[in-house]
């Protein structure tokens, strides 16, 4: 049985605690948060003790849940993992890279696991073509969200743009060349819409918008590669795959082209999305992790990885601004 605790019970923190209470094998031992109000809430709807203070939840769990503002990711995670308690903390791993690189450190000297939030790597769409070979040579993502100021310490690149930067880097099997980005603080101090151009050793381009003020919402990503196109909507949980036809794609629609290489016949599948809540099943498959002793999902070095992209964005946009 994990002892759990939760850190932030803000709108997502929320959304933890419910899903906290659906899974097996562990016990929610109670939750901080500062805001009085907000505790207050959650201590009477959940039944839930409140720890004023966040050494003490720390000492009283065998896992904490981090979903506190991103400024405070590190603190309470380097806490945690001084003590010897496994941590889950929400993308991005920490505010800037001297911090996300002394975690990666410390998870390594210790004997802790460390998941990060990358939430649609549980995604149902896309959990839908994890059996499909993948090599894209070029991917064209848009996620679009219309303003709410909760999450705007941060820039869209990291608020965002971040998960498709984590999915991509998880699919291309090569290190990033070049980094080509504009971007636009319309609504807050940092920017709110990206352009981004990510080119890597092994000739695959992608190429990210992300907005936070956007009029309608969209999360999809294309997939291009070798005889075979692949498209995933995160948002409407929606997969299409059009390739050329194998005898394996017995069930799939099929029609015929004509190409300068002789007749091609094309198959477009609709894989079955699975039913599945992506929250708890990253929780879930954590908990897995640590019991029986396999690797996180989404690991330090992916949430690093991903962040060394982000700011490397960051810094082009900023460079690209005072140079205009």
């Amino acid at each position: 049985m994990l002892k759990i605790g939760v850190f932030g019970v803000g709108h997502l923190g929320k959304f933890h605690l419910n899903n906290w209470k659906e899974i097996k094998d562990v016990e929610l031992v109670g939750f901080y948060d500062p805001d009085d109000k907000v505790a207050q809430e959650v201590s009477e709807k959940y039944q839930l003790v409140r720890f004023l203070d966040a050494g003490s939840l720390i000492d009283a769990c065998d896992l904490v849940d981090i979903i506190a503002p991103t400024p405070f990711h590190f603190g309470l995670c380097e806490k945690a993992i001084r003590k010897g308690k496994h941590v889950f903390v929400e993308k991005p791993l920490a505010n800037t890279m001297e911090e996300a690189r002394e975690l990666v450190k410390l998870v390594k000297e210790s004997n802790v696991k460390l998941q990060v939030g990358h939430v649609e790597r549980f995604n149902p769409a896309y959990i839908a073509v994890q059996s499909i070979p993948m090599n894209p040579m070029f991917i064209e993502v848009h996620r679009l969200a219309q303003f709410n100021p909760r999450g705007t310490e941060v820039s869209v690149i990291l608020d965002l743009m971040i998960h498709d930067i984590d999915i991509i880097l998880s699919l291309v099997k090569s290190e990033v060349k070049n980094i080509s980005a504009s971007g636009v603080a319309v609504m807050t101090d940092t920017p709110d819409i990206a352009s981004v151009r990510i080119e890597f050793n092994n000739g695959c381009v992608a190429n990210l918008t992300s907005s936070r003020i956007s009029m309608k919402k969209m999360r999809k990503m294309r997939l291009f590669q070798k005889d075979a196109y692949i498209g995933i909507d995160f948002l409407n949980k929606k997969t299409e795959i059009i390739k050329l036809r194998t005898p394996q794609d017995l069930d799939a629609f099929t029609f015929d082209i004509e190409t300068q290489n002789g007749k091609k016949t094309i198959a477009i599948i609709n894989p079955a999305i699975p039913e599945v809540n992506a929250i708890k099943l990253e929780l879930e498959k954590f908990c897995e992790a640590i019991l029986y002793n396999k690797p996180s999902p989404v690991s330090e070095v992916d949430g690093f990885r991903a962040m060394d992209i982000a700011h490397q964005i960051l810094q082009k946009i900023r460079h690209n601004t005072i140079n205009s």
